[in-house]
């Protein structure tokens, strides 16, 4: 009996995988000029716009563009934040602040991306009236009507915090702001807030935000994924569904309502019910951190890595609801054929070969990074006075360690080299291991 619904099970998986496409994009097998994807977005017209440390690219029949050859400013220019308005494409950079893209037409803000402090722009959202609000890494929060800016900061308003990761409007026009110590909501006149403090959000670094069609907000963190309908909190992670990471980088809901995760252990879509399927770091995608997902007008699923290029999932279908993931089963099959071969971890670890935020989940160690771009440093805050910060690059190797660092001091990172590391601190109390990016 067992054999037999095995074997259904593993038709079923089969089937499903069968019919799903999966194809890849890097600077070695096509003409995009980066493999660390910052952003993705698809326009009316049916491109889609792709932004990397290395610029942007246009992606359209078939053939890629380097827009560095129509605005040289965008060369070598870490392109972090893409949203198609109408035929506007509104560019968010390092260097040049908001960019305007129209018809072959460039507009650039000089003057207030300087007066503003415009640099390192995070992401930009564009409420029902065409406003545009602009999260600035380290500066705040800009809100532009086309003819007017203001911006918001934690000094001068009831925003938590300046450094700002993602903005989300909601069907009553209210801002969703997400930041590296809450998550705010911004009505117009009053400012909300959620903590660890005063609510049941799983971690303050909020990296990513959905709504889905009923208004209920799903809300990404570094701890895991939060369902949240205004008065009651769902927590999901690793240890009670079969997420395949806690660091949740990016959401997106498909036609089906179906929500879709970038997370640093690969990547799930969940009905918002009781179905899952996932393709988790190294076993269906490559080792890496999973930085974004974005779902095209013709249903194609994009997921950018950090270092592996652009990812595609095309004629994708949720598998039956009789169906499993396929790295479960094939643990099921292990334990049918040898029992002393099957894995004895808990639901939800199975297969996670992708970097935790937390190396030790029972540890009572909190961690905070805080970079200074300009002065060229890293302060890390904790609960220990003291801690030994190992720094770790892409490939995995260890690159610099001090050995006793203090707490809230400064750790000069000028002179390190660009790119993704996993900062590791050490402490009596436990390890706590957090990505960052040096630009």
């Amino acid at each position: 009996m067992k054999t037999t619904i095995l074997y259904t099970l593993l038709l079923l998986v089969s089937t499903t995988m069968m019919a799903q496409k999966w194809t890849y994009y890097t600077p070695k097998n096509s003409d995009i000029n980066g493999d660390n994807i910052l952003a993705v977005a698809p326009d009316n017209r049916g491109n889609l716009w792709v932004g990397t440390t290395q610029g942007l690219n246009r992606f359209s029949n078939g053939v890629w563009t380097d827009f560095a050859d129509f605005n040289e400013k965008l060369k070598d220019q870490f392109v972090n934040c893409l949203v198609a308005d109408g035929n506007t494409l509104w560019i968010g950079t390092d260097d040049y602040g908001v960019i305007e893209f129209n018809d072959d037409k460039w507009y650039e803000h000089a003057e207030e991306t300087r007066r503003l402090n415009m640099k390192y722009i995070r992401d930009i959202a564009i409420d029902h009236t065409g406003t545009k609000w602009i999260g600035v890494t380290l500066s705040g929060l800009v809100q532009y009507d086309g003819y007017n800016w203001y911006k918001f900061t934690a000094s001068e308003s009831e925003l938590l915090s300046d450094f700002i990761l993602r903005v989300v409007i909601d069907n009553r026009d209210r801002k969703w702001v997400c930041t590296n110590d809450g998550l705010c909501v911004y009505d117009g006149r009053r400012w909300t807030s959620y903590t660890t403090k005063n609510s049941k959000i799983p971690h303050n670094i909020c990296l990513s935000l959905a709504i889905d069609k009923q208004n209920v907000k799903w809300i990404g963190t570094l701890n895991g994924l939060a369902r949240f309908d205004g008065e009651n909190w769902k927590i999901y992670d690793i240890d009670n569904c079969p997420i395949p990471g806690n660091q949740i980088n990016d959401l997106a809901f498909d036609s089906e309502g179906n929500l879709w995760m970038a997370t640093d252990g690969g990547v799930a879509v969940f009905d918002c019910n009781d179905r899952w399927d996932t393709f988790r770091a190294g076993d269906k995608l490559p080792k890496c951190m999973f930085q974004n997902v974005t779902i095209d007008r013709r249903g194609n699923i994009w997921i950018g890595t950090d270092e592996k290029g652009l990812y595609c999932l095309s004629d994708y279908k949720m598998p039956d609801p009789g169906a499993v993931d396929s790295t479960l089963l094939a643990n099921q099959q292990a334990a049918e054929n040898d029992p002393s071969t099957a894995e004895t971890a808990p639901k939800g670890k199975k297969g996670n070969k992708g970097a935790n935020i937390n190396d030790n989940a029972a540890s009572e160690e909190r961690i905070k990074l805080t970079p200074n771009l300009e002065e060229g440093t890293l302060t890390i805050s904790m609960t220990s006075a003291t801690a030994e910060v190992t720094f770790i690059n892409s490939k995995g190797d260890k690159v610099r360690t001090v050995p006793k660092y203090q707490n809230n001091s400064k750790i000069n990172i000028s002179k390190m080299k660009k790119g993704t590391y996993t900062v590791r601190v050490k402490t009596a109390l436990g390890t706590r291991t957090v990505k960052f990016t040096l630009k």
